[in-house]
């Protein structure tokens, strides 16, 4: 069980009036603990060393061997990218060659500019292809079209963003200029389609991003509605942690002959170190993860809250005792969420705390913990969680709180 290099502290709570933890900050846990069983080892494993982990080599050493173009290889070098991760090493030559693509990986390995690589260069050769990115979060979606902004300086592609939260007209203005790649999620997109402002059909390319998010989160009804507007004619991409009954029926009708990739080798991130705090008392939890956040080595954090309304008044709290902390999650306007985001990715702040909202897909760079202030759904959502750290080979630290 996790101990702190600092001994434990009380403080002085009369701003609180003595409050509860378990009443404000949402006490769900005790039907959560239910849904994992009563086995906490679940969340107990120590990070596998490079001695004990399989060394992957790569088919191509660097970026230079793939087949693109020079100004796609200045943007990689330019990005500090050198070896290819191994979904990318074994996903970029395929989706070159206009295969279909089933991908499947963990969250962190690089699968984002595993398709972009080879999308990019695919319009760069031929400006009458179009392709559309389709994710199941707004953040994703922001990440991924600052992504290819950044693989495609000086290379006169361009790209819209359609997600909402955000001044709609704007994005339809957007569409009018008809970029090579639009980017969006999928309630946005379903609202621009039927509005006549998108047409599926205009696109050669299609990527479905985290599509057991998108199941998970209730737009299987709109994934489908989106094939069965696509061409027949089209390349087709799909990435997903997992792979379902659910995801299967998607996957009958999306792709065509695909190429399979997995580079999957475990349900838990291997350079992330899992344990358990013990909750001492209920009134005393959000004191014990003050005593965790005021360790040695606890630099950047992300505490991760089961309800909107929860996760603000933990917010609230670690304010008032000094901390510099931001929140996101789904009540946030699209704009608050971003500035949280690039705060907490610059160390203008230490904490972020969140709803699952933020557990998938987001590449934020040297978090170095992950603490489950309270526990998730299922494992699979505490997998994804936990995979905001220990993130480009390096060493992690995941927390959970159990009762």
């Amino acid at each position: 069980m996790y101990n702190n290099r600092n001994r434990f502290r009380s403080f002085n709570n009369s701003r609180s009036g003595g409050f509860s933890s378990s009443r404000r900050f949402g006490g769900r846990n005790r039907f959560r603990q239910a849904s994992f069983g009563e086995d906490v080892n679940v969340f107990i494993k120590k990070a596998e060393t490079a001695e004990e982990t399989t060394i992957y080599e790569p088919k191509h050493k660097s970026f230079e061997e793939f087949k693109i173009a020079n100004p796609l290889k200045a943007n990689i070098t330019r990005k500090g990218y050198k070896t290819p991760t191994p979904i990318q090493d074994d996903a970029i030559d395929p989706i070159l060659e206009g295969r279909d693509l089933i991908g499947i990986a963990n969250t962190g390995t690089g699968k984002t500019a595993a398709f972009l690589i080879p999308l990019i260069e695919q319009i760069f050769k031929d400006r009458q292809k179009k392709a559309l990115i389709i994710a199941p979060t707004r953040e994703l979606a922001v990440q991924i079209a600052e992504e290819f902004r950044s693989f495609t300086e000086g290379m006169k592609l361009y790209s819209a963003l359609i997600i909402g939260g955000t001044n709609a007209q704007r994005q339809i203005i957007n569409l009018r200029r008809n970029p090579h790649v639009v980017v969006g999620t999928p309630g946005r997109i379903k609202d621009l389609i039927q509005r006549r402002n998108l047409y599926l059909e205009d696109f050669s390319i299609f990527v479905l991003d985290e599509v057991d998010l998108m199941v998970d989160i209730g737009f299987i009804d709109d994934v489908k509605y989106f094939i069965s507007l696509l061409p027949k004619v089209r390349q087709s991409l799909f990435f997903s942690a997992t792979i379902s009954g659910k995801i299967n029926e998607i996957l009958q009708d999306f792709v065509n002959d695909p190429v399979t990739v997995s580079v999957k080798k475990a349900s838990t991130a291997e350079g992330v170190e899992q344990d358990v705090i013990k909750v001492i008392s209920r009134d005393k939890k959000v004191d014990q993860l003050h005593d965790v956040l005021i360790a040695d080595g606890v630099d950047k954090v992300l505490v991760f809250g089961a309800t909107k309304h929860g996760v603000d008044n933990l917010h609230k709290e670690l304010l008032f005792r000094g901390f510099k902390a931001g929140v996101i999650h789904g009540n946030k306007s699209q704009g608050a969420r971003k500035r949280v985001l690039e705060d907490f990715k610059q160390n203008q702040i230490q904490i972020l705390l969140a709803t699952d909202v933020a557990s998938r897909g987001l590449d934020i760079p040297d978090v170095t913990h992950v603490i489950n202030y309270e526990l998730p759904d299922s494992y699979d959502d505490y997998v994804h969680r936990i995979g905001r750290t220990g993130r480009a080979n390096k060493k992690g630290i995941a927390l959970t709180f159990v009762d």
